[in-house]
């Protein structure tokens, strides 16, 4: 359905004809089942394609005329004159087989790999009451789905009512953006891409919702992707042209040779040992002519490049590498061009909080900071708390103490280690993952860890500080005042509000905006100008330059307002809650490059191949990685190496051609953008890796 997310609620659920109570009944499911099914290439297909190289058509073609040859053939060559065409049937056969079994055997372990499409969905339907779990394949346009916080999204959905303050949408499978978005309550027609309704494949970080689903497999957003790969007219790898050439010149002069021979022989088409007959001599020198053409054609040669090309693919597959078709392996060794992703491709997709500052002291109008260095770049709760290059024990700053409180309860987010793929992911939004992983590095109460396993270890130092103060309600957050708080009080019986404080975490400056104090160990001290400037400083240091940080300030409300009196359904109001601050810190975080990558790049260069990295992510994160993994050295100047998707649409064609010859970096692009920059440099004759 196009554009579903521009059209009125009620007259997309009377396009499917569906209730949002109730849901599609099963005589629906089936024929919506059958009207927008799956679709996929036969075994058929796959055979068929293995045919398609010119050589082998010419073996097929030698071997038909053969054939036929030797079925007219009288005498003791009868059963002898089949064997020649036979053979060759046979190598074609076994070549065929070969290619479609690789083929077959790639399809199936990248179906595995497909973990970004979800096995299970939430739907409501009419025949059961309720919420129901279904298999992700088996959900149809019309289905009523529910989502919330963890959830893959299983189809294109029309969202029909958001049941949170917010919704925020993991969404770099499909644009690259490593941040979570927040998705608005309405949508209009002429949305990006980026701020659209959930789309296959996503994952719902903060939030709940309720939507119908508007379009399943090829349908998808992410199926017109694939589409579009599918659609695109195949370029020939470098070795299939020279065997085009090949086979096209060897075609050529086979068949000259033919006529020759045929030609020359024309006198003794009626010789005594033809019986006399010009027609019997004129077929036996036609024999003649297809048996030397047979024996010209290296009819082993396909089978020796395909078993090249399969022992190519086994070698890969022992560095994890699955190879779809088996001609992309020769392709690969001829890259003149590598477009890569940023996210999860060139990073881990995993943010990490690599930076952290307390205040030390506060006298009049100069301060100091304790600053800090984290290690460990994945979810995995393990890494060291650093000062000055030296390991801390972080429960020796109150200071540290009373953030991580703030990092563990101002947060909807958990780790979750899989134990199947035996490592830490993260339940919920990226940044608060982030934070939480944080805290089980710091361990400010000291918890004893070692004999926990790794799915206990996951939580166990948030756990502890969570059994200190209880979550009474969440403000969640909110474009206008760019940060989320909770109100907690003391835990355990005879605590009541007096203890209860309000958690705040936020963008930098809509933080410090509202706060009126820092806090220095466990003193509360005024908020200057001066200090104002200098933590304002300090936090743009870390934005800029080589590592381009996300950063967060995390304060507290030491007298909230009581809970009884706080308007929850009003948003609006949250930010008058939000007042009268305690700065305690802030946190840089980033989506850290793979270890392996900067010497990738640097082979790549070495081997004569230009990276360019290609994401949906911003301009200034984007060359930000790029520097930090040697696309751009530190200092180059990258005005005219760096484009957004906007820029580059609002080049002349010419000079779009221009830029995709000179760049490095495209960032805020769409997956039209992509196609087009590799059209571009496929025209330049580049082989193009993607």
């Amino acid at each position: 359905m196009e554009a579903a997310h521009s059209i009125p609620v009620l007259d997309v659920l009377r396009r499917f004809g569906v209730s949002e109570s109730c849901g599609l009944s099963p005589e629906q499911v089936r024929r919506n089942r059958e009207k927008y099914g799956p679709n996929g290439k036969s075994l058929w297909e796959l055979v068929l394609e293995q045919f398609e190289d010119l050589l082998v058509r010419i073996l097929l073609m030698a071997a038909f005329l053969s054939f036929i040859l030797a079925w007219f053939e009288e005498g003791e060559e009868t059963t002898t004159a089949f064997v020649e065409p036979i053979v060759i049937i046979m190598i074609l056969i076994a070549n065929a087989v070969v290619g479609v079994w690789q083929e077959r055997n790639a399809e199936s372990a990248i179906e595995a790999l497909k973990e970004y499409e979800p096995e299970m969905g939430k739907v409501i339907r009419a025949d059961r009451s309720g919420v129901q779990r279904v298999r992700a394949r088996d959900i149809v346009p019309g289905d009523i789905v529910e989502v919330a916080v963890g959830d893959k999204v299983p189809a294109d959905i029309r969202i029909i009512e958001i049941r949170s303050t917010t919704l925020r949408v993991d969404q770099s499978i499909l644009t690259g953006e490593s941040i979570s978005l927040l998705k608005p309550r309405v949508f209009m027609p002429t949305s990006p891409l980026s701020s659209l309704p959930p789309m296959q494949g996503t994952n719902i970080a903060a939030g709940k919702a309720v939507g119908i689903v508007i379009a399943t497999g090829v349908y998808t957003e992410i199926g017109k992707i694939r589409n579009q790969m599918v659609e695109t007219e195949p370029e020939k790898t470098p070795l299939q042209q020279k065997l085009d050439e090949f086979s096209q010149q060897l075609s050529k002069v086979i068949f000259l040779v033919c006529i020759a021979v045929w030609v020359i022989n024309i006198s003794h088409f009626s010789d005594p040992v033809h019986g006399g007959s010009w027609f019997r001599g004129a077929i036996y020198y036609f024999k003649i002519s297809v048996a030397l053409a047979v024996a010209a054609i290296p009819e082993g040669l396909p089978a020796v490049i395909t078993t090249c090309l399969a022992l190519g693919t086994r070698r890969m597959a022992r560095k994890n590498a699955i190879v779809r078709s088996l001609p992309s392996v020769e392709t690969l060794g001829c890259t003149s061009v590598i477009c890569s992703d940023k996210t999860g491709t060139l990073t881990t997709n995993q943010m990490s909080v690599c930076r952290m500052f307390i205040m030390e002291k506060v006298e009049g109008s100069q301060c100091s900071l304790h600053e800090f260095s984290i290690t460990g770049s994945t979810y995995a709760p393990e890494g060291q708390i650093l000062k000055d290059e030296q390991p801390v024990q972080c429960g020796q700053y109150d200071g540290l103490v009373e953030l991580a409180t703030i990092c563990a309860l101002c947060n909807d987010s958990s780790l979750d280690y899989n134990e199947s793929k035996k490592v830490y992911e993260k339940v919920g939004e990226a940044t608060e993952t982030a934070l939480t992983c944080l805290v089980e590095k710091m361990n400010v109460f000291n918890t004893d860890l070692s004999k926990l396993s790794k799915v206990e270890r996951a939580n166990a130092c948030n756990s502890v500080i969570k059994q200190l103060m209880r979550k009474e309600c969440t403000l969640e957050f909110s474009r206008d005042r760019k940060s989320m708080s909770v109100y907690c009080t003391p835990s355990g019986p005879g605590n009541n509000s007096a203890g209860s404080k309000m958690f705040v975490k936020g963008a930098p400056e809509s933080v410090i905006e509202r706060c009126t104090h820092v806090r220095v160990g466990t003193a509360k001290v005024p908020l200057t100008a001066p200090v104002r400037d200098r933590i304002l400083g300090r936090i743009r240091d870390w934005g800029m330059g080589m590592d381009t940080l996300r950063c967060l300030a995390l304060a507290t409300q030491d007298a909230p307002v009581r809970r009884e009196s706080m308007q929850l359904h009003d948003s609006a109001a949250f930010v008058h809650y939000e007042n009268n601050l305690t700065f305690v810190g802030c946190v840089g975080m980033l989506d850290p490059p793979r270890k392996e990558v900067t010497s990738s790049i640097e082979m790549c260069r070495k081997a004569g191949i230009r990276v360019i990295m290609i994401t949906g992510d911003n301009k200034g994160t984007a060359v930000a990685i790029c520097r930090r993994i040697g696309i751009f050295s530190e200092s180059e100047d990258v005005s005219g190496r760096a484009y957004t998707g906007r820029e580059f649409d609002e080049l002349p064609p010419e000079a779009q051609r221009q830029a995709c010859r000179e760049a490095r970096c495209f960032a805020r692009v769409e997956p039209a953008h992509k196609s087009r920059i590799v059209e571009y440099l496929q025209s330049f004759n580049e082989i193009t890796a993607m």
